[in-house]
């Protein structure tokens, strides 16, 4: 039986693997349009315009390829079309982003940057929808009790006075509100469905719009279901639960999840080989099934001796994103490298060959250390070549997480440290009542001058989006998150913060949003070892008042 074909517009922006993998997995085939001269277009039945990174750059890349003309003449045919996050936003008029670009100007409206003085800017996470229409089924099966994934730093943000106007024009509208301020979410009219969020990226909720739209019933019956209402949170945003997984090689040479304490990996039995936890691929199902928010790939060997084309964590990735329908992230040898031929090879086009095999994010870690050291020699110059600004700029900063990896450094006087000291709770081997946060390198292995909060604060001018804080002293303790070392990043810089190391059971998660600000948490080894679920995790938070997202099929 032949199955439908799906068009899709590429214009080579971020990740569109994890669309064709939604559509396929809906039952459809997916067809890319790469430039609107091949005859493809006309003839296309149901077309997905998707973006991600700069308006700017995407619109003259749209306006370069001759793509304006043809999808005006496809929209004023009556053909479905859908455009998700950056694709929505071509349909505004301009964006505070590129000020000297102007977009299509389907919707009489404006794009401005988030206000970051009550939250963190990019959103980076699960918000509901409000509708403004009197039956939200109009919006496909877009259920406000669902959560969608966001992940933008502009947005259409509006007055009720805007509403008005724009329903005038003849757009119902869905809204939704990160921490103060009201954005537009999605938009329907005649045949244009546009949404901000990432349904491909929106677990079952996600699947479910998608699924709705290609069949065109706007009218699908929602499916209420239980929420967790039991916290209003000061974003809007659930409280994010990352799963992340250590993969690397065996001395067989097959690739295994694996963790251990301080680094150290292998086991202390049995020859001594690295200790194998499971397959990275099953496993990253497995937690996707469990409800995990995001799942993290930590490539934590680089395969130095691959050819970059064929690094093993590419196929893990192309695999992956065909069953877990929640943001990818992937870390380890995103640099720039040397192939074994001798060929020089950017980061950047290591970062798009993991885009492209299905990420939606690429974690730097000792690359970062150094590009912050450099910055900060320089007196705050860029260079413009280092991983974290070529990477942002072509696929904007929400795609670049910064992993630091520091340890405590005790000091009598904090007046004799030119780093930031905290005043700790935690007195050092001679009594020491103050420390900072040394940065390491390397795995850990190499020990930095510098401090993680002057590093953060030095990635996010580069161009950073996010930061996943891992603590060297509470690595393989089992014994809670590092509150003050939390507590002082989010100080720091205004982008989302992930706390990683020491989470040992549910408790732990609780504590970590009760006693700080961190936009998510991040749990490995409880998970690896069978010992709690993710479910169980989402469970015990939502017990204790705390908002998570509880997503249809969770096991």
């Amino acid at each position: 039986m032949t199955k439908e074909v799906v068009h899709v517009i590429d214009l080579e922006s971020g990740n569109l693997r994890s669309l064709q993998n939604a559509i396929e997995y809906l039952g459809y085939e997916v067809e890319f349009i790469k430039h609107p001269l091949d005859g493809s277009l006309m003839h296309a039945q149901k077309l997905i315009l998707p973006g991600v990174g700069n308006f700017g750059h995407f619109v003259r890349e749209f306006h370069a390829r001759g793509f304006v003309e043809p999808l005006k003449e496809y929209i004023s045919s009556g053909r479905p079309l859908m455009g998700i996050c950056v694709g929505l936003q071509t349909f505004f008029n301009t964006s505070e982003e590129s000020p000297d670009i102007k977009g299509l100007g389907l919707l009489n409206h404006d794009l401005t940057r988030f206000d970051d003085s009550d939250k963190s800017v990019p959103e980076i996470g699960w918000n509901c929808v409000e509708t403004t229409v009197a039956d939200p089924n109009t919006l496909f099966s877009m259920d406000p009790g669902s959560r969608f994934y966001f992940v933008h730093s502009y947005a259409g943000i509006v007055s009720s006075e805007d509403i008005q106007r724009l329903e005038k024009d003849g757009w119902d509208l869905a809204t939704a509100v990160y921490g103060s301020q009201r954005f537009i979410a999605a938009i329907v009219k005649d045949n244009i469905f546009a949404t901000q969020f990432h349904p491909e990226k929106s677990g079952l909720a996600g699947l479910r719009l998608i699924d709705s739209f290609l069949k065109q019933q706007k009218f699908t019956k929602i499916v209420n279901k239980a929420m967790s209402d039991v916290e209003k949170t000061p974003t809007g945003l659930t409280r994010r639960i990352i799963a992340c997984l250590d993969v690397r090689s065996n001395d067989k040479g097959d690739l295994v999840v694996t963790k251990g304490d301080q680094y150290d990996v292998r086991e202390k039995t049995d020859g001594g080989d690295v200790r194998n936890l499971g397959k990275p691929v099953e496993m990253a199902e497995k937690y996707y099934r469990q409800g995990a928010d995001e799942v993290t790939f930590l490539n934590i060997t680089s395969f130095r001796n691959s050819p970059v084309r064929d690094a093993p964590m590419l196929e893990v990735l192309r695999l992956a994103a065909k069953t877990c329908f929640v943001p990818l992230t992937v870390g380890g040898g995103i640099k720039d490298v040397v192939d074994p031929d001798g060929s020089q090879i950017s980061a950047l086009e290591v970062a798009t060959l993991y885009f492209r095999a299905g990420a939606d994010k690429v974690s730097i870690g000792s690359d970062a250390v150094s590009a912050a050291e450099k910055f900060i020699a320089s007196g705050g110059q860029k260079s413009g070549t280092t991983p974290i600004e070529t990477i942002s700029k072509a696929y904007g900063i929400q795609a670049v997480v910064i992993s630091v990896d520091p340890k405590r450094k005790y000091v009598s006087d904090p007046a004799d440290c030119k780093y930031k000291c905290i005043e700790t709770k935690i007195p050092g081997p001679n009594g020491e009542k103050y420390c900072y946060y040394q940065v390491t390198s390397q795995g850990g292995r190499k020990t930095h001058e510098l401090g993680a909060y002057e590093l953060c604060q030095a990635c996010e001018k580069l161009g950073a989006g996010e930061i996943l804080l891992n603590c060297i002293d509470k690595d393989g303790s089992n014994s809670g998150y590092d509150f003050e070392l939390i507590s002082q990043i989010k100080g720091a810089v205004s982008i989302p913060v992930i706390a990683s190391s020491g989470a040992g059971n549910p408790e732990h998660f609780e504590q970590v949003f009760k006693n700080t600000t961190v936009d998510a948490a991040l749990g490995a080894g409880m998970f690896h070892r069978g010992e709690y679920t993710v479910k169980q995790v989402k469970d015990y938070m939502n017990d204790h008042g705390l908002l998570v997202r509880l997503d249809e099929g969770m096991e």
